[in-house]
């Protein structure tokens, strides 16, 4: 059995000297979609757009390997990285509006994709565009390539960047809070189509997201970050029956459930995130912890296995069940 299709070995991302992602490790496998969770700020879409090497101009890959099929892609040059990026690994950003050309139509933006990896003629490429509408489930597809973004609704707009990004067949694909500015109706049905799309093509998706809902629906694990660092990684069914960190637990709790008898007010997590600025030396979680120990406050503890595919950043991994419980 060969070894994982995407991998990530302390990663850390500066702005300005303050490391806002910092020792990020996780791995996934071909087929599978790993769910990257966390409130906004922790780091999940620079960690996306580290992947791609498109981090903004102000921040810096600092350290770590990423490691993709058969090549570190923190080492390649930028000629390099071009043949990979958009062939053999894609994303999906969060705003399908602001990233189509509004100048450009749907057809010409689907086929300068894959024009741009694959060559050929124009006619050979638009007639590829054309079958890609048609597989990400959109209707009348020859109308559609002559439309410009303006012309359609958001579902449809991010049906024609998940085409773009599925052009050349990657092996992995990057969604970057895919279904955040859609109703919750094309919300289904665009998740339907990626569960779709992983199970035909057995690609990989990393899907970048806060809601849990959607993790829920369609993740095979998750890897939880909390201020700039994953503190925990879990197949999806065990960390929502028992997580084992203690933001794992809070966070799942603030979540509104229907198989439970509602409350008169959704639980919160006390506190805020700190700033880049404002990391210690000891646990990122600390000041708003209810487990929190004098320990944590100046060790960092790391991440270490809890279970069978399990990985849990606490010094007290053993009293989160009682939490999560409510009884700790």
């Amino acid at each position: 059995m060969g070894g994982p299709l995407l991998s990530v070995e302390n990663m850390a991302i500066d702005i300005g000297g303050s490391p806002v992602v910092d020792g990020v490790s996780f791995a996934m496998s071909a087929g599978e979609v790993l769910a990257l969770v966390g409130e906004s700020g922790c780091g999940k879409s620079l960690t996306a757009l580290a992947l791609l090497r498109l981090l903004p101009p102000a921040a810096r890959l600092s350290r770590g390997c990423i490691r993709f099929e058969d090549a570190d892609l923190s080492r390649l040059t930028e000629r390099e990285m071009r043949r990979v990026r958009g062939e053999r690994l894609s994303i999906i950003f969060q705003e399908p509006t602001a990233s189509l050309d509004p100048l450009a139509t749907v057809g010409s933006q689907i086929a300068e994709a894959f024009t741009i990896h694959r060559g050929g003629s124009r006619a050979h490429a638009r007639r590829v565009a054309r079958d890609m509408l048609e597989a990400v489930g959109i209707p009348d597809p020859d109308k559609r390539l002559e439309q410009y973004p303006f012309e359609l609704s958001g579902g449809m707009c991010q049906r024609i960047m998940i085409a773009i990004a599925l052009i050349c067949d990657p092996s992995l694909l990057v969604a970057d809070e895919p279904t955040t500015a859609l109703d919750v109706t094309i919300q289904a049905q665009i998740l339907d189509l990626l569960k779709k799309l992983v199970a035909e093509r057995g690609a990989g998706v990393l899907l970048i997201t806060h809601d849990m809902g959607v993790v829920a629906d369609i993740a095979d694990r998750v890897a939880v970050m909390y201020a700039g660092r994953v503190v925990e990684i879990a197949p999806v069914d065990d960390l929502f029956r028992a997580p084992r960190h203690p933001y794992t637990a809070l966070l799942l709790a603030s979540v509104p459930r229907l198989d439970v008898e509602p409350k008169a007010s959704l639980a919160t997590i006390e506190g805020a995130v700190p700033t880049p600025q404002e990391f210690g030396i000891g646990c990122r979680f600390s000041d708003r912890c209810p487990l929190v120990i004098d320990q944590c406050r100046v060790v960092s503890p790391p991440l270490i296995d809890v279970g069978p595919g399990r990985a849990s950043a606490c010094w007290r991994t053993d009293r989160v069940p009682a939490l999560a419980e409510g009884t700790a």
